[in-house]
C-alpha cells in the first residue's frame, strides 16, 4: 500500500549526520562503524531506497535549526542568521536531490496529483520514482523575518511548526513554557496570509493554546502521539487532540520508542526489553480514533533517524520500509481496508487538497 509519512528529517542527516542517504542504509550504517559522536551512529533505518522499497512515496521533510541565547543549554546556532544559513544549506541539498532524480518538490495541487499519479503507475518500478517531498521548518527560529519566511516560501515552505525543545523566538517548545506573545502572533498571520500549514507538534501547553486562538489556516500535528498513554508534556492531552480534531487536523503517530511507551530510560532501555514494537504506534493511533469516534484524523509521522536509530525504535522495525507491516497489524486489530487507507496515506492526501484546493 502506498504510504505518506509526515515527518523526516532527510535534510538534518545528510548534512549534520553526513549520510548519504542515495546509499542502501546497510552502506549507511558501514561507513559509521566506530563513530561515537552520536548515540544513533550505525543505526540509521532511514534512505531514499528504503522508502521506495516500502512505497512510502511522499513525505513531508523537514528543515531544521535551533537559535539559542547564551543562558540556553540546548544545542543550536547562536544567532538567527546562522540558523538560517543552515537552512539554506538544507534546502541546497533538497534541491540536490531533485536534480539528480531522486526527489520531487510537491508544492500545490497540481504538482501533488501530478505525483500521486505517477505512483499509481503500476507499469513503472518504484524504484525508479522521485520520492515527493513537501517542505516544513521544525522551529521557526531561523525566520529572521517576515521577509525571510515570504523567501522560504517562495522556495517552497509549506508548513511550519513555531517551535521545537525548549524556548524559541516565536513560541514555547518541549519542556519549555509559556505564551507565543506578539511575536508569535506575527508570525502566525503571516503564516495565514501564506498559506501555511501550522505544524502544532513540539508547542508547550500554553503556546500550543495561543496558537489556536490565533490562527484561523490548516493546522495538523506531524509526529505526536498521547499523553494518556505516556504521561510527558511532549504528548498533546485528550483536550488537545480533541481540539485538534474539531480543526479538521490529522495527527502523525511518531516512533520514537520513549513517546510510545512509558518509563523509557533514554540511553538505557532496550526496544525489546520494553516491549517497543509497531502495535505500540498503533495504541496510539486507536486511541486518537476513539476520541474522534472515527479514522479520518491520524497518520504516520515516524520521525525516523530523528536523532535516533534502531536503539530507540520499534524493535520490529529494520529499516523505514517495514512501515508496510501496519497494513496487516492495522487489519489484525479490526480496521477495515478503508480505515488503513485514510491511516497509512489518504488522511494526509485528503488533508493537503483541502489546503490547497
Amino acid at each position: 500500500m502506498f504510504i505518506v509519512d509526515a515527518h523526516l528529517d532527510l535534510s538534518m542527516n545528510a548534512l549534520e549526520w553526513n549520510r548519504d542517504l542515495t546509499k542502501p542504509v546497510a552502506e549507511i550504517n558501514a561507513r559509521e562503524v566506530g563513530l561515537t559522536d552520536k548515540p544513533d551512529r550505525a543505526k540509521a533505518v532511514v534512505s531514499l531506497l528504503e522508502l521506495r522499497k516500502g512505497n512510502i512515496g511522499l513525505v513531508v521533510a523537514t528543515q531544521i535549526a535551533r537559535y539559542v541565547s547564551p543562558e540556553n543549554p540546548l544545542p543550536g546556532w547562536h544567532s538567527p542568521e546562522q540558523a538560517w544559513a543552515q537552512t539554506q544549506g538544507q534546502l541546497a541539498w533538497y534541491k540536490a536531490m531533485e536534480f539528480a532524480g531522486e526527489m520531487v518538490q510537491i508544492n500545490d495541487l497540481d504538482s501533488l496529483e501530478k505525483h500521486l499519479n505517477l505512483w499509481e503507475d503500476k507499469t513503472s518500478s518504484a524504484e525508479k520514482k522521485p520520492i515527493g517531498y513537501i517542505l516544513s521548518l521544525e522551529g521557526a527560529d531561523s525566520i529572521i523575518s517576515m521577509q525571510h519566511l515570504e523567501k522560504a516560501y517562495q522556495d517552497g515552505l509549506r508548513a511550519v511548526g513555531p517551535a521545537h525543545y525548549g524556548p524559541g523566538r516565536y513560541a514555547q517548545g518541549t519542556d519549555a513554557t509559556g505564551f507565543m506573545g506578539a511575536k508569535g502572533q506575527e508570525l502566525l498571520r503571516k503564516m495565514e496570509e501564506l498559506n501555511i500549514i501550522l505544524d502544532a507538534t513540539h508547542l508547550c501547553d500554553d503556546s500550543f493554546w495561543e496558537a489556536l486562538d490565533h490562527f484561523n489556516g490548516h493546522i495538523w500535528a506531524s509526529h505526536n502521539n498521547c499523553r494518556a498513554l505516556v504521561n510527558h508534556n511532549r504528548q498533546f492531552s485528550d483536550d488537545q487532540i480533541k481540539a485538534l480534531i474539531d480543526r479538521g487536523a490529522v495527527i502523525g503517530g511518531a516512533m520514537d520508542a520513549w513517546m510510545m511507551v512509558p518509563n523509557w530510560v533514554r540511553g538505557k532501555s532496550d526496544p525489546k526489553a520494553m516491549d517497543c514494537n509497531l502495535d505500540k504506534v498503533i495504541d496510539h493511533l486507536d486511541y486518537i480514533c476513539q476520541l474522534a469516534g472515527n479514522c479520518l484524523h491520524v497518520g504516520i509521522g515516524s520521525d525516523l533517524d530523528g536523532a535516533f536509530g534502531r536503539e530507540q525504535c520499534p524493535y520490529d522495525l529494520e529499516t523505514i520500509a517495514d512501515l508496510q507491516k501496519l497494513e496487516d497489524l492495522l487489519a489484525a486489530r479490526g480496521y477495515s481496508p478503508a480505515d488503513i487507507n485514510n491511516i497509512l496515506h489518504e488522511n494526509w492526501i485528503r488533508f493537503l487538497r483541502n489546503a490547497w484546493k
